[in-house]
């Protein structure tokens, strides 16, 4: 035991530090701390562990923000990012990431700072039942033991039991011994003194890193060639898993008419298993399968057709699908057979007759004819939202009629508002591989997933629960995470005005840290226009769904930007908004475009 007037060392700190440093030998590297006096000691080791360079560091007052921020980084690189926060409801805020987390199959680390047992129930000041309540939700739980001893080598019960937790929990966060990744949650309650002097073994243990954790790191594949290989459900960050030749892959043989259905969070073995076995591609704009030469092209009509959808007999499916009902309808039919592969997130199984399977091969002859008949009917259904090109000839025109004409046209292209289809198609042109793309869950994804072609790019999207929840926080994270050692590319965020109002608190970035290269999109229409779309809005008078539907807001964004140190535009052109997406950027931005109701 130690002093209370004894500051230079404290159990708190050196039970923080052997948790920590376990955690970031086995591969943690970026902590997110939201500040707190129950969580100092975590926070300020975080901090000695970020001034040796073993950990990126991101500081956020804001729980929520800091919960959604984690899980960005945990989306792009499959690897768990820890949060730490202080007792009361600062856990309560982080339950929607945790949430999110567990439906996508997310990796996420929860350090929750608590006061002591002795302390709970009995009305001390922030304090409440902190252990069970990520139950439903978590891969791992642990109330901790309170801290008694200081340790003066490392090697002590205390650190060594700390150490076997870390090992456990970042098992768990990454799926091992359960079906997929997802949260985990360590309660961590102190005794005054709640800080001390770092001890000095935390660096060393910190940064040894064994074999486990090489397998660790080792868990997302590079991009590869994907031959030959058996295919099972993407990650969280939308990158395939590929299994080992091992044979236990569900065979899809040849015979059933079978499409391919791709959502959120499929991953390229989507596009690749279609590739191989000859079969039509339905992938949703989040899937991150939305390429090749199979996709389809405006599946809705397609599938609602009863020569190409109504003879459909066999579906398999990757990731989980959520952004069209006529995806839903067919996956609950049970007059086809429907093979889920297994993937990070929640079971897919709507027809309460899917058959799960953790890998799938093809096998005999594709069915040409059915091949066939979907390209053609999805070439027939391909939207070019390009501007129209310059007219050459007019431009050169002797004729003064002519040239003229050509001039005015060229004016019209030029002065065009921006509509919904022109923004998601000028997304789509300005993201290239080495770009992140994040859709909010708003009615303008919607919009991208009917029309926008295929294209291999990464694209992010919370559509585990399909919340408006942390949406910026969620894209810095993502931006953040791939923009480490100065990688190329931006991260573009595209999403509705409400879901922007509902998270602008995580434009709030502490000076000094990484600048995240990060463009925001705002399609700013008004209000919730997305239940235009909905069942409501044909039962509902105007008046009613003015006040408690579309909740329309007036904000004005520019000095939103300008408070929180954004570059802000305002882009009401396609031509303005084209130069403002593919201009080079160091930084923030905040680009609000304008659209009708």
């Amino acid at each position: 035991m130690t002093s209370p007037n004894d500051r230079s060392a404290a159990p708190a700190t050196d039970a923080a530090a052997a948790l920590l440093a376990g955690l970031v030998a086995r591969g943690v590297q970026h902590i997110v701390v939201s500040p707190g006096s129950r969580s100092q000691a975590l926070a300020l080791v975080a901090a000695e562990l970020e001034r040796a360079g073993l950990v990126r560091l991101h500081v956020r007052i804001d729980e929520r923000v800091a919960g959604f921020t984690a899980l960005g980084i945990g989306r792009e690189t499959g690897m768990p990012a820890v949060v730490v926060c202080t007792s009361g409801t600062a856990v309560a805020n982080l339950l929607p990431a945790a949430l999110e987390a567990h439906h996508a199959g997310v990796p996420l680390l929860l350090l929750t700072g608590d006061r002591p047992p002795e302390l709970r129930g009995v009305g001390a000041n922030q304090t409440t039942r902190q252990p069970g309540l990520f139950r439903s939700a978590t891969r791992f739980e642990a109330d901790l033991a309170v801290p008694e001893a200081v340790d003066h080598t490392g090697d002590d019960a205390q650190s060594v039991a700390l150490d076997q937790v870390a090992a456990e929990a970042m098992g768990a966060s990454l799926g091992e011994g359960a079906r997929a990744a997802g949260p985990v949650h360590l309660n961590v309650p102190f005794r005054e003194p709640l800080a001390g002097a770092v001890p000095s073994w935390l660096l060393e243990r910190a940064a040894s890193r064994d074999s486990d954790t090489a397998a660790a790191e080792a868990v997302i594949p590079d991009d590869g060639d994907l031959s030959g290989a058996l295919y099972q459900g993407g990650g969280g960050i939308g990158i395939a898993d590929v299994a080992p030749e091992t044979g236990a892959a569900h065979p899809v043989a040849a015979g059933p008419r079978t499409i391919v259905v791709a959502g959120a969070d499929a991953g390229p073995a989507a596009e690749q298993f279609a590739h191989e076995g000859g079969f039509p591609l339905v992938a949703e704009i989040v899937s991150g399968a939305r390429f090749g030469r199979h996709v389809v092209h405006g599946y809705r009509a397609l599938l609602s057709d009863p020569d190409l959808g109504g003879r459909v007999e066999r579906v398999v499916v990757f990731g989980r699908p959520t952004l069209s009902r006529e995806v839903t309808r067919l996956l609950m039919r049970d007059d086809v057979e429907i093979l889920a592969v297994r993937g990070p997130g929640e079971p897919v199984n709507l027809n309460g007759a899917t058959t799960a399977v953790d890998a799938v091969r093809a096998t005999g002859t594709d069915d040409r004819a059915w091949l066939g008949e979907w390209m053609r009917a999805s070439r027939d259904a391909a939207v070019d939202l390009s501007p129209p090109a310059p007219d050459a000839e007019g431009l050169a025109s002797a004729v003064p009629a002519e040239r003229l004409g050509a001039i005015n046209a060229e004016v019209g292209v030029m002065r065009a508002p921006v509509d919904r289809p022109a923004l998601v198609d000028a997304l789509w042109r300005a993201t290239w591989p080495h770009d992140r793309l994040v859709f909010g869950s708003s009615r303008i994804v919607r919009v991208a997933d009917e029309l926008l072609g295929g294209k291999k790019v990464t694209v992010h999207s919370n559509r585990g629960l399909a919340g408006i929840d942390g949406t910026i926080a969620t894209a810095t994270g993502v931006a953040l995470a791939s923009q480490v050692d100065e990688r190329p590319g931006v991260t573009r965020l595209l999403l509705g005005d409400l879901a922007f109002l509902h998270d602008m608190g995580a434009l709030l970035l502490p000076p000094g840290e990484q600048e995240p290269r990060l463009q925001v999109v705002v399609g700013n229409d008004g209000g919730g226009t997305i239940f235009d779309g909905l069942e409501v809005a044909s039962v509902a008078g105007d008046d009613a769904m003015t006040r408690v539907q579309y909740t329309p807001q007036t904000a004005r964004l520019e000095q939103l930007a300008l408070a929180f140190g954004w570059e802000y535009h305002r882009c009401t052109t396609r031509v303005a908004l084209d130069q403002v997406l593919t201009a080079p950027s160091g930084g923030r931005q905040l680009i609000e475009v304008p659209l009708p109701r």
